[in-house]
């Protein structure tokens, strides 16, 4: 009678959770080559497909001795042109403005006249587009794959690693002796290496997994005699 032997292996996986840092910055002339300038629907058109992250910055043009830049904090004061309580006030002629929350943001002269004539501005600030890290293969056994009899080699592979969700775990053996098969059961489930809920198999010989959820994760191998078996955990 063939003897099963398992073999554990505990991989700590970790979510990127703040990586919001845009890869560059853009500055935006407003209205571009027209300036800040009073048009009927010049903005929305200027406007309407672009799309303006936190980091970013407008930039107004615009004759100081007749005009400004004045920005209102909601859409009743936009509307209605009302610029007696600023959020804030630019006047040189040549304002940069940076974007440094998300929501709503409403700019307007205030030369009521020119306002309502439709220099007035309102955009929607969006956060950053997160940068998504390449993620690390790794090997798992290294030179040895994922054919190591020692109940204690994959535990030791694994120790001083630090895995993340996005990286991807490279199984390398025989595939007429062994597979890869993962899990989504329990512990005893996972120990035993007699699954019953598998999320999904592998048998190429040279299979590539990414790691997309945190959590934990069992991989086991169904081939009696070898018994593979490791799972991976990771924190939110």
């Amino acid at each position: 009678m063939a003897i099963k032997k398992i073999f554990g292996l505990v991989l700590v996986i970790m979510t990127l959770t703040v990586l919001l840092a845009c890869c560059s910055a853009t500055v935006y002339k407003v209205g571009d080559s027209d300036g800040w300038t009073a048009k009927d629907d010049k903005y929305y058109s200027w406007y309407e497909r672009k799309e303006f992250h936190v980091g970013d910055s407008l930039v107004f043009e615009y004759d100081r001795n007749v005009n400004d830049v004045t920005q209102v904090s909601g859409a009743w004061a936009y509307e209605f042109c009302n610029s007696s309580s600023p959020k804030a006030v630019y006047n040189t002629g040549h304002d940069v403005v940076n974007l440094t929350q998300p929501g709503y943001h409403y700019f307007i002269t205030s030369n009521h006249d020119l306002c309502a004539s439709g220099q007035k501005l309102d955009i929607l600030v969006v956060r950053p587009r997160p940068i998504l890290p390449l993620g690390k293969v790794f090997m798992v056994g290294d030179s040895k794959g994922w054919n190591v009899y020692n109940s204690d080699y994959y535990y030791k592979w694994s120790e001083e690693k630090q895995f993340y969700v996005g990286d991807n775990l490279f199984f390398e053996y025989n595939k007429d002796l062994n597979d890869v098969i993962e899990i989504n059961g329990t512990d005893l489930e996972f120990k035993s290496c007699h699954p019953t809920s598998r999320v999904a198999v592998y048998n190429t010989g040279h299979d590539l997994v990414k790691l997309t959820k945190p959590g934990i994760h069992y991989f086991v191998s169904l081939i009696v005699r070898l018994g593979l078996s490791f799972e991976s955990w990771c924190n939110h």
